[in-house]
């Protein structure tokens, strides 16, 4: 009995360093089954939670689109590089540019803008004073034919008493906003650090991302699955990656053309068309009022050349660098993204503006990807 029960002590000793050597990897964990409906619950349940929790912390939502927008943007340029040199350098290059354009932005674009605003809102009293007296000069014109009533010139009068006053309201106003935009720096720095880390990040892991998405993705879906992946990766890139060369291209031409004619604060003007330029077809409209409004008031010649100039860059822009650079990113008819464009902006305002196009654009991918497969069962 001893023996049997020494040699069964043996080789259960004899056993031991066997499952001790056994590496962790190759031990499998214990399933915990669970129903369908547990799972659906525990599903929505994380769906709920992430919305509460945006909803809390509404800027967890803007650093995390904004770094996806982002890393769109640069994976632009990165896929241009990809094919001159490893992916690691065409990263590393890419990266470095960023930098290297926020350090000029910060450096030397930034103080010269806020230079030339101030010029601006200091300047507010004579252009409207100057505007004053052209409506004079154009009600007067009017009463001497005989087209404008007689009694118009009270009409003059409050217009001449209440300009002064309207441009130091506006003056005042932007100042306010400026202070104002000046004491929310650190929270402006934060989202921006946040947005380019969230950016670096996506592009730097983009092959691991997909993998993640892929292995969500049941497997007989998983070639349709990398298909939409890679059109929708394609189509938001060149069309974000386009988008920003065109804005750059028409700031820069407006800027130059503006200090040529003698246009004062030429640099805020061509930042103001590169802003406004997000927003289809409205934006240029928007964008040549201030700059059309400074040249009548150096002259009517130059307000003319300034109108000439800003179609001239529209052109340019609609002509030559959408087609181009975008290519084929949104393929939508320019009447839908009109009505796009204007029924975003009825439901969410200058953002639904903003994000039209790119939304459509999600929307054409998507739709051309179920139109190729969705089938009515018979």
């Amino acid at each position: 009995m001893d023996d049997d029960q020494r040699s069964g002590d043996e080789r259960v000793a004899a056993q031991e360093p066997e499952h001790a050597a056994r590496p962790e990897a190759a031990m499998r964990p214990t399933p915990i089954f669970i129903s369908p409906r547990t799972r659906n619950i525990l599903i929505l349940s994380l769906m709920v939670g992430l919305v509460l929790l945006v909803r809390a912390a509404p800027t967890i939502l803007t650093i995390s689109l904004g770094g996806a927008l982002l890393a769109l943007i640069l994976s632009f340029p990165t896929r241009l590089l990809e094919r001159l040199m490893p992916r690691a350098v065409a990263i590393l290059l890419t990266m470095l540019s960023l930098v290297a354009t926020l350090v000029l932005v910060l450096l030397i674009l930034v103080p010269i803008l806020i230079e030339q605003l101030s010029g601006l809102i200091d300047s507010i009293p004579d252009l409207a004073d100057a505007g004053d007296r052209l409506l004079v000069d154009v009600i007067v014109a009017l009463q001497e034919r005989g087209l404008v009533s007689p009694d118009t010139q009270a009409v003059i009068e409050d217009v001449r008493q209440g300009a002064l006053e309207r441009a130091t309201q506006v003056a005042e106003s932007l100042l306010a906003n400026i202070l104002g935009a000046a004491s929310s720096v650190f929270d402006l720095g934060v989202k921006t650090f946040g947005i380019i880390f969230v950016a670096i990040y996506l592009v730097i892991d983009s092959r691991r991302v997909k993998a993640a998405y892929l292995r969500l993705t049941p497997s007989h879906y998983r070639r349709d699955a990398m298909v939409l992946w890679d059109e929708f990766g394609s189509s938001l890139s060149r069309y974000l990656g386009g988008l920003t060369i065109s804005l750059l291209v028409q700031g820069a031409l407006s800027g130059i053309a503006l200090w040529i004619l003698g246009v004062p604060y030429p640099l805020l003007l061509g930042a103001w068309v590169s802003l406004t330029a997000i927003i289809p077809y409205l934006g240029a409209f928007l964008g040549a009022i201030p700059a059309v409004l400074l040249g009548f008031y150096q002259s009517p010649t130059t307000g003319v050349l300034v109108i000439v100039l800003y179609i001239a860059i529209q052109q340019v822009e609609s002509n030559l660098l959408t087609p181009r650079i975008q290519g084929q990113a949104v393929r939508v008819h320019p009447i839908i993204v009109l009505l796009s464009v204007i029924a975003a902006s009825e439901i969410d305002g200058l953002r639904g503006a903003i994000f039209a196009v790119p939304i459509l654009a999600v929307l054409r991918v998507l739709l051309d990807f179920l139109a190729a497969r969705v089938r009515v069962r018979p």
